[in-house]
Parts: C-alpha cells; structure tokens; sequence
C-alpha cells in the first residue's frame, strides 16, 4: 500500500503535468524525490503544497513548480553535467540528479550545504557534489557545463563566470529581477528568453557563510 508521501508525491506530479510540465525526466524524478525529506521536521506535513517553504537562515525551497519548471528549461540531455547555484535544502539537486549524468552544487552557507550533503547521501544520490562557496563565481574546475539553474535572484542578469562556464550551446535558467520579483530567463547563445514571472530570494555574491 503506497505511504501517504507517496500518495501526495502522485499528485504533486499530476498537478505538475496539468500546469504545463511535459517533461517525463523531471516528471519521473519530482515522483521519485522525497521532498519531505529535504525540509525541516515542522514543516514537512507541508512538503508537497504548492509554495515555498522555510529551510533556516532566511533561504527556502522553492515551490515544486518552479523546481520543475526550472529544471525542464534547462534541456540538458540525460548524459549531462550540470551545476546548479544555490543549494539550499538540496531538493532541487535530487531532482536534477535523476534527470543528468552528475550535478555539481554550490551553496554559500555551510550549514546549508552541510545539511543538503548529508541527505543527499543518505538517499543515495551519488552523482552530485555539493560545495561551500560563492555561487557567482561558479565551479570553474569542473566546467565546462551542459546546463546552469541558478535558484536565487541576480539583479542585473546572471554572474558573467557562469556564462564563461557553459559549454556551446548550453543555457542557463536564472531569475532576473529586484527587490525579491522578477522574469525566469533563459540564456543561450548570447540570446535571453522570458519564461515567466517569479519570485525568488536575493542572490548574493562574496565570500561563503
């Protein structure tokens, strides 16, 4: 008999594919990925509504719409590596696991980060590494890189490193915008592509905490 997780995981997904994901990979891992695993405790009843969620020190895990949808606009073939910036619980690196070869994460809290490696180890999922560092600068001694998802949001357009970072070809999802709402781009080529308005934490450069 499936738990009541897996039940609320079934239905997450149809939600998902009603709003517009068509993506099977990503449908396949957002069914497979325990998302309750990646929050706190108190509010894991909550794990698989549709809205963000705390995760501690200010941060949260972004609705499992934008994750998704995050993840599909990168469309990175199974066989890629990608990295994604911003760690937070680790959930969107789960799932971007389940769709890619390996993924390389960066997080600039330690905690954080500390907390996201231990649960991704304990699940299993050993094709993502998760730094400590500062996310704007990239992860240059593992690029170049087939795929970049940026979770937080840069002002001005995403850090010039992460472009330099992608391999030909490749497109970085990155929220643009101010004061905590903006437009999900798409950079590919030189090119930008609006892919809808969203709402997403601050993303800050310098050293890691």
């Amino acid at each position: 008999m499936a738990s009541r997780a897996d039940r609320e995981r079934a239905a997450m997904v149809d939600r998902l594919r009603g709003r517009g994901i068509s993506d099977d990979r990503v449908l396949d891992a957002m069914r497979l990925v325990p998302r309750e695993r990646f929050v706190p405790r108190g509010v894991a009843g909550a794990a698989y509504q549709d809205n963000p969620l705390p995760i501690g020190l200010d941060q949260t895990i972004s609705a499992p719409l934008i994750v998704a949808f995050s993840a599909a606009a990168v469309q990175a073939g199974p066989d890629a590596h990608v990295l994604e910036i911003g760690t937070g619980s680790g959930y969107g690196a789960a799932v971007l696991s389940r769709c890619h070869r390996s993924v390389v994460t960066i997080e600039r809290h330690a905690e954080l980060a500390d907390r996201a490696r231990t649960v991704l180890e304990s699940l299993g999922y050993d094709n993502v590494e998760v730094r400590t560092g500062d996310g704007a600068l990239g992860v240059p001694d593992r690029a170049p890189f087939d795929g970049i998802v940026v979770t937080a949001m840069a002002e001005d357009g995403p850090p010039p490193a992460l472009l330099e970072q992608l391999a030909p070809d490749a497109a970085l999802v990155c929220p643009v915008g101010r004061h905590g709402s903006g437009t999900l781009s798409r950079f590919r080529n030189g090119r930008e592509e609006n892919l809808g308005a969203v709402a997403f934490v601050p993303l800050v450069t310098g050293g890691a905490r």
